[in-house]
């Protein structure tokens, strides 16, 4: 039932990067088996703004794990696109929260990540800033661990 409402969820991303892929169909071909990150995050948030960074290495450094932001604040548009700009958050955006189609409810502590396995599974929800090290640990080295 996750997996179906992963790709529900997929299926409604909007990419707000350059660097998005250029259509849901792509963006789906291109996570099957990966891991998914789901961070919810704030322009007002500062433990938010201290792990972007994190999120963008986790991101661009692992070929393993997408990272997926959810603007908890709605942005969308020109706001949003301030919003990633000043932030310089360089993993996709969705445009719509994900909690409903993931049977959760709405984060009201934030930052909040979703951790999905490369199944479609949710595995863990963290709730406080994160590292790159502590998201690796819930990532990659789980898959490691598993493999052994």
């Amino acid at each position: 039932m996750r997996s179906a409402c992963l790709t529900l969820l997929l299926l409604t991303l909007t990419a707000c990067q350059p660097s998005a892929p250029e259509s849901n169909a792509d963006l789906l071909q291109s996570l099957r088996g990966q891991w998914v990150v789901i961070n919810y995050w704030a322009e007002w948030c500062k433990p938010c703004i201290k792990e972007i960074p994190e999120l963008n290495a986790l991101d661009s450094d692992y070929d393993s794990v997408t990272v997926l932001g959810v603007n908890y604040d709605g942005a969308t548009g020109d706001a949003l696109q301030a919003q990633l700009d000043a932030l310089q958050v360089q993993f996709a955006t969705l445009g719509e929260d994900p909690a409903g189609l993931l049977g959760l409810d709405r984060p009201n502590v934030l930052p909040t990540t979703l951790i999905i396995n490369p199944a479609g599974e949710l595995l863990d929800m963290l709730v406080g800033p994160q590292t790159l090290e502590s998201l690796l640990a819930v990532t990659v080295h789980r898959a490691s661990q598993a493999e052994k």
